[in-house]
């Protein structure tokens, strides 16, 4: 039995779970540009209700994005403080994957297409597709224009469509993707607690890394980079 705590604040949701052998402790929040002051006291909350401290977690898992990137920043900078202090590892999980999983926990879908409004008329994209109970990514995931997203149907009669970018960009996805084989269209936002299959998954088969190697997966690398340059001093 497992001892994992979960945060994500890479999309407008904050959210905590905290898994104790079995038992789930969680919070969750639709917050924007609240996270910073959220999420800390959601992680004591769900750590006191367990009655457990965070020295004896088997790991912190993180959402990794793809999302805001100060939601990201602030995940990973908070992950990395309270994993390094309490010399645990961590597992990152990604925002489109949480999504998929989250689809086939609550309305058993078997193939989705998760879509997170990138802003700037851009979508990020991920294809996923279930094995043994943990969606699994198909090909790759992309930030790109909603009018050029592809997909490997891979013999599927239908297809589940979730996240936000199907909500801004229904028109363009759907044609896109050809609106025949899309069962159901949800806009939801990942939950920390969506990502528990994969970070147990990562941790059983030893992938958990140290507290600094939590990165951020951003997709947008141009953007990153310029943000990243502009932040440098001038020699």
């Amino acid at each position: 039995m497992s001892k994992i705590l979960i945060i994500d604040t890479a999309t407008e949701a904050c959210s905590v779970v905290l898994e104790v052998n079995g038992d789930l402790y969680e919070e969750y929040q639709v917050a924007p540009r609240q996270h910073g002051e959220l999420v800390l006291p959601m992680v004591d909350s769900v750590l006191k209700r367990a009655n457990i401290k965070l020295e004896a977690l088997d790991c912190i898992g993180y959402g990794q994005g793809p999302g805001a990137f100060t939601g990201l920043r602030i995940c990973v900078s908070i992950v990395q403080g309270l994993a390094f202090g309490a010399n645990v590892p961590v597992v990152g999980c990604s925002s489109l994957q949480a999504m998929a999983q989250q689809a086939f926990e609550q309305q058993g879908a078997k193939n989705v297409l998760s879509a997170i409004d990138a802003r700037m008329g851009e979508v990020y994209w991920g294809q996923y597709q279930l094995v043994d109970s943990l969606m699994i990514l198909v090909g790759e995931e992309a930030v790109l224009n909603p009018e050029n997203v592809t997909i490997d149907a891979n013999g599927a009669s239908s297809l589940y469509a979730t996240g936000s970018g199907w909500e801004t960009y229904s028109e363009q996805l759907n044609q896109a993707v050809n609106a025949e084989v899309l069962i159901e269209t949800e806009t939801s936002f990942p939950r920390a607690s969506a990502m528990l299959p994969w970070v147990k998954y990562q941790l059983e088969n030893s992938a958990a890394v140290a507290a600094e190697l939590a990165q951020p997966v951003y997709l947008r690398n141009n953007v990153a980079k310029k943000k990243a340059e502009q932040g440098k001093p001038n020699h």
